[in-house]
């Protein structure tokens, strides 16, 4: 049995179908992420997994328990982060964690722990109400974290938070992972769950469209790669006569070459000793997202 299996899950708010039939399974130690665009449902879909929410049909378990009806002997085996959390503002970051601590009936010292994984030592005695919004968001994730829950849910964990900070976090939920606790994240960022998720779901209108590695996901797609030669090195006409690319164009950066025989191409580059300056770039995560959910604008 894996740690998290839902089949056939369906949510609807009057007629907007916001979950309609998903299912899916998570293995114990994995990590999991839900994609997808504003208004798929990966929201609705967690919550619901959470015990937050009571589905319209199909079920879940989460370590072989049912969340729903709220399931006091799973609550503290689960850690959950949600999009949008509610603090007590007038309490400070230490207060904060120490009273989420208290609940679990973990000692302080934990919780002083997690604020100096989270990189907020010199916030501690800072009321909530006065954090900014990335520092929130980091204080939000540690009381997730603050009595070490066997399953973590994680709801955009990462929004808030500038390049430094996201990559800094993303250490911590690796070391999460590594130390065999399941991890179930959504989040807008293709390059985070690349490199974080073992899989993928990516949800739209309320359904799962594809389930797969991110790896196997950006292989189906087949998409060509991008290979740019700094200017001078060759002209667009003997870029389009060498064997393998497929078109040619010129932009800011050099000549771009797209193949779908990158070594055969490279190959021939090197043999003229055109690499210098040469950039690569293979098809990505946010190549499948967008063919499977659209380019269009949503409401």
């Amino acid at each position: 049995m894996g740690a998290i299996e839902v089949v056939d899950l369906a949510k609807a708010y009057g007629e907007l179908r916001a979950v309609d039939g998903v299912g899916f399974e998570v293995a114990e130690g994995e990590f999991f992420g839900i994609l997808g665009p504003n208004g798929a449902g990966k929201t609705t879909t967690l919550e619901i997994i959470e015990g937050l929410r009571r589905p319209d049909a199909g079920s879940v378990t989460v370590l072989g328990e049912r969340p729903w009806p709220r399931n006091p002997a799973l609550l503290p085996r689960m850690g959950v982060q949600l999009q949008a959390s509610s603090f007590f503002e007038r309490l400070t970051a230490r207060e904060q964690i120490h009273t989420f601590a208290a609940l679990y009936g973990v000692r302080p010292a934990r919780g002083d722990d997690w604020l100096e994984h989270v990189g907020l030592v010199d916030k501690v005695d800072t009321r909530v109400a006065d954090l900014s919004g990335g520092q929130m968001q980091r204080l939000s994730i540690a009381c997730a974290l603050v009595h070490d829950p066997e399953v973590v849910f994680l709801d955009e964990p990462t929004a808030a938070l500038d390049p430094q900070a996201r990559r800094n976090l993303w250490d911590l939920l690796s070391s999460l992972n590594d130390s065999g606790r399941t991890v179930v994240l959504t989040t807008h960022h293709m390059d985070e769950a690349e490199v974080l998720c073992d899989r993928v779901a990516i949800m739209d209108r309320g359904r799962v469209l594809q389930l797969d590695t991110p790896r196997r996901l950006i292989r189906s797609l087949d998409a060509p790669t991008r290979i740019t030669v700094a200017a001078g090195q060759l002209d667009q006409g003997q870029a389009e006569a060498l064997p393998g690319v497929e078109r040619a164009h010129a932009d800011a950066d050099g000549l771009v070459l797209t193949t779908r025989e990158p070594a055969v191409v490279l190959a021939r580059l090197a043999g003229d000793g055109h690499l210098d300056g040469i950039a690569v770039a293979a098809g990505t995560l946010e190549d499948v997202f967008l063919a499977v959910t659209g380019r269009e604008y949503r409401p």
